[in-house]
């Protein structure tokens, strides 16, 4: 694949009545964060929502690489990976099992990657309990465990660092940080201000109505 490029070209979205995204525009490159902060109904996790095809705007587009990602949805998604405010897990699995689950849909996982991330991310002591014994913080790690191991190129993340202690939000900076050095992109709504390279991080307020 060519040089990683994510466009948002005059995006406009409606959420009922409510006009929510206005002509927004943006492009990132290799190697780019795009904070995104805004007040509660902004349209934060919308346009994360836009960005990854799981909604369409009244106007405008997305281009992946200089495509429109409607011409290929599956093949572009193919090349991201998306964590929402609930971490994507199955509650009578273990974060092993989820994980082998998640991200063996994508390519295929040895048990020793496996079991480095959970160690990476500060899981491996609870790594075989069942996800519904676990609180939300620890599974909000076990999700950045399967971020790590997905391999893809496009970050998009719905406030990465909700329910982690400092050392967690820690470990979400440096995890980026590790993003963007090997090319990546990573857009991520968030309510406290990410700590990264000054160079690497640009910033998008949505105003609410």
């Amino acid at each position: 694949m060519s040089e990683p490029r994510l466009e948002a070209q005059n995006l406009h979205l409606w959420r009922g009545e409510r006009h929510v995204l206005r002509g927004l525009a943006f492009t990132l490159g290799a190697g780019e964060c795009l904070q995104i902060t805004g007040s509660n109904g902004s349209g934060k996790t919308s346009l994360l929502r836009t960005l990854c095809g799981l909604m369409w705007p009244e106007e405008g587009r997305v281009l992946w690489s200089d495509a429109d990602i409607r011409r290929d949805l599956p093949g572009f998604q193919a090349h991201l990976a998306y964590i929402g405010h609930e971490p994507p897990l199955k509650a009578d699995l273990s974060p092993r099992e989820n994980l082998r689950y998640w991200v063996e849909m994508r390519r295929r996982l040895s048990r020793q990657e496996t079991g480095e991330a959970l160690e990476r991310v500060g899981a491996a002591q609870w790594s075989d309990r069942p996800v519904r014994t676990l609180s939300a913080g620890q599974k909000r790690r076990v999700a950045l465990a399967g971020l790590f191991l997905m391999g893809a190129p496009l970050w998009l993340l719905d406030e990465p660092t909700t329910n982690l202690d400092a050392e967690g939000q820690r470990l979400v900076g440096a995890m980026i940080h590790e993003q963007l050095a090997r090319g990546g992109i990573v857009v991520a709504a968030v309510h406290h201000e990410l700590v990264l390279p000054g160079g690497a991080l640009r910033r998008l307020e949505l105003a609410g109505e």
